[in-house]
């Protein structure tokens, strides 16, 4: 099969198993992210900048979704998009990841392109976004046969069907399908154009207290449209259809409700002017 290359390997995370392996046990050591125990995570949220600022909250995410029966598909959800946006399909072939490559249900992905529009991309023709391959090392590393559905998913009322009818598809094959979201929070500061509170300690304490904790309540609540209508009116997740579809296609699973595991920025790591805000989510069934 075709393998699409993976173009944020060796800078936005590393290029090595051995490297990458080890980076994730420094994640799993990590304290300050709460764990799942006894529940069934379906599915969950996740930030996707570069593994120094955010890759422990998205491991830690991806981890809880293993159980005693391994996944056989993940429906991956990112790109950044405007809601007049194309929707975007990787149909066939596989991804490159440092663990070896992911490969793509065709099967669902066939259906999916009979019954909604995509921009089809291919492991030859693809445009480059960093939303859904941050996230497929740690895909690999903990479900090491399980294959994906990577879409692209703009942040309108439209797209939430696709989420649904890719759970529905999965359950007609007799596949078990767990869900991925990606976004990252308000990008705050002269960097990204963003600066209604100003500069300094005030701006971040609103980012993360008022702005970022908005979307983070629609998150919670399961609520997608709420989740799409807050990214667009308050700038506060850069790929809110991600975020969004995830839900829905978590509900369709079974989701009943929605943990929170970490909240972070940037400025945590490298504090300045201009910061990112990240959370982990996870969708819980009975």
């Amino acid at each position: 099969m075709d393998i699409r290359k993976a173009v944020f390997a060796g800078s936005w995370y590393p290029a090595g198993a051995g490297e990458c392996e080890r980076e994730i046990g420094n994640f799993l050591k990590q304290e300050d992210i709460r764990s799942v125990s006894g529940q069934k995570v379906l599915g969950g949220i996740v930030p996707h900048a570069g593994w120094h600022f955010s890759g422990a909250i998205a491991c830690h995410v991806i981890r809880s979704l293993a159980d005693e029966s391994p996944p056989d598909v993940i429906l991956v959800l990112g790109r950044h998009l405007h809601p007049d946006s194309p929707n975007y399909i990787m149909a066939e072939g596989m991804w490159e990841t440092p663990f070896g490559a992911l490969e793509i249900e065709n099967r669902i992905t066939d259906e999916l392109i009979k019954r909604f529009p995509f921009q089809i991309e291919t492991a030859q023709r693809f445009g480059q976004d960093n939303t859904i391959e941050l996230q497929l090392p740690f895909v690999k590393y903990f479900f090491k046969d399980v294959k994906i559905v990577p879409i692209g998913i703009p942040p309108a009322e439209s797209a939430l069907e696709i989420g649904k009818v890719a759970v529905d598809i999965s359950t007609q094959l007799g596949l078990r399908m767990k869900v991925i979201g990606s976004t990252d929070l308000t990008h705050y500061g002269a960097n990204y154009g963003f600066t209604p509170q100003g500069t300094g300690a005030k701006a971040l304490e609103w980012m993360r207290d008022e702005n970022d904790r908005r979307v983070i309540n629609a998150m919670l609540a399961m609520d997608p449209l709420k989740v799409i209508r807050e990214g667009l009116s308050h700038h506060n997740a850069c790929c809110a259809g991600a975020a969004a579809t995830a839900i829905a296609a978590g509900k369709q699973l079974g989701a009943q409700k929605a943990e929170s595991l970490a909240y972070a920025t940037s400025h945590d790591k490298h504090p300045s002017d201009s910061f990112v805000g990240y959370v982990g989510i996870v969708m819980l069934g009975a």
